[in-house]
């Protein structure tokens, strides 16, 4: 089973960007669909964006498109979210998470990482 660390979430002024990783241990990273979610406080946690085994197609929740990029690179293990022109709203805790299907549904993931935490500033 992978095992998944997030990394790169931090305090940002609204319009700017991040970068999120989540690495995973294991070899069998490519066998995986990787999505990320994210939580804002008193929220439920919701889809952001998904990518397939290879990396040949790409999902995203209608918030976060034309903003968000999510890429993966299957040589060195790690999955990103670039993420561009941050709003307040976009405030959360960001999770990624590995399953078999690109779903939007977090119950279709069975691997999550501990999650980072990305601040926008207005």
């Amino acid at each position: 089973q992978v095992q998944l660390v997030e990394s790169g979430g931090g305090l940002v002024q609204a319009g700017g960007s991040l970068r999120l990783s989540c690495a995973a241990s294991g070899r069998t990273f490519s066998s995986y669909v990787m999505g990320w979610f994210r939580q804002a406080p008193g929220k439920v946690r919701e889809f952001v964006a998904s990518i397939t085994r290879s990396g040949s197609s790409t999902y995203y929740t209608d918030f976060v498109k034309g903003r968000f990029t999510i890429s993966r690179d299957n040589a060195q293990n790690t999955v990103y979210l670039q993420m561009n022109s941050l709003k307040p709203e976009d405030t959360a805790v960001y999770y990624c998470a590995a399953g078999p299907v690109p779903a939007s549904i977090s119950v279709s993931y069975n691997t999550w990482g501990q999650g980072t935490q990305v601040t926008v500033s207005s």
